[in-house]
């Protein structure tokens, strides 16, 4: 598969402080990576820094062969990067169905594909941002960002402080964008063997520097190497 993402020497923070330290990674097209650690390891700090909202300090982003590196946020975001934060930033005053469209772009995600992939939300369409569930919101996160149809897809810690059944459902749905749709996807997770299944790829972050790279059955293989990472 052609590579879709490669971060070459990577050093970034906020401001003068630097947060991660000399990252390399790739991520082949269609492929998806789970990208753990600890707080405060640089997991997010990494995605944003994707998506452009850090300070770039040294080496290079590229998206599909381009260097995006110094490119706006909502340049990358027209190139195909789709993102869904920690905080969710849906639209609080409008309805599910005008969050979904009015950051839409063209591509084979349609509405109602997102309603396909979740349900609760077609049942809620007309509902204010503010009226949904904290499980719900973070479906209409979800289903957003594949909106904007990337070719890859972010996500901070989707299943945090959900209750078993959203999980479960966001699971599941995660599973159909990284293996039906072929979405390649980043994924920040706390619940690392809910993840590792869904993933092809799996990093470590320590102190913002990568600390193990290898594939998700492998270390889904290794109890004891995951046990010792997560215990770091």
């Amino acid at each position: 598969m052609p590579e879709l993402l490669r971060i070459e020497g990577l050093s970034a923070g906020y401001r003068e402080a630097r947060v991660l330290f000399n990252i390399e990674l790739a991520l082949e097209e269609g492929k998806s990576l789970a990208l753990l650690g600890r707080n405060g390891a640089g997991k997010t700090t990494l995605l944003d820094t994707i998506v452009g909202t850090t300070t770039y300090h040294s080496g290079a982003i590229f998206l599909a062969g381009r260097d995006i590196s110094r490119l706006r946020p909502e340049q990358r975001a027209a190139l195909g990067i789709g993102w869904v934060p920690q905080e969710r930033n849906i639209f609080r005053s409008l309805t599910v169905e005008e969050n979904l469209t009015a950051t839409a772009r063209p591509g084979p995600f349609t509405l109602a594909r997102a309603f396909g992939m979740f349900p609760r939300l077609q049942e809620r369409r007309r509902n204010l941002g503010n009226q949904l569930s904290g499980g719900e919101q973070q479906m209409l996160a979800v289903a957003r960002a594949l909106m904007l149809n990337p070719k890859l897809l972010l996500l901070d810690e989707p299943l945090e402080g959900l209750a078993p059944i959203i999980v479960d459902e966001l699971l599941a749905a995660m599973r159909r964008i990284v293996t039906d749709e072929g979405i390649s996807a980043i994924i920040v997770e706390q619940k690392a063997r809910k993840i590792l299944p869904l993933t092809d790829e799996v990093v470590f972050l320590e102190r913002g520097a990568i600390v193990y790279h290898d594939t998700s059955a492998a270390l889904l293989a290794s109890p004891e190497t995951l046990d010792a990472h997560l215990s770091i």
